[in-house]
């Protein structure tokens, strides 16, 4: 368990590493990307049709 949880804090500390190498450009598209989603998620509804065999 504790092999796994050392795993674990170096893989995110590898993905903070390389957040930290991208451009401004590269996180303001991707910001503006997740943005876009959340509004998208937001507006959003699931409606249910129940399913009929013919």
């Amino acid at each position: 368990m504790d092999k796994r949880k050392q795993t674990f804090d170096q893989a995110e500390l590898e993905l903070l590493k390389e957040g930290l190498n991208r451009s401004y450009k590269e996180r303001f598209e991707m910001a503006t990307r997740l943005y876009k989603i959340q509004q998208t998620m937001s507006k959003a509804s699931i409606s249910h049709k129940p399913f009929i065999s013919k």
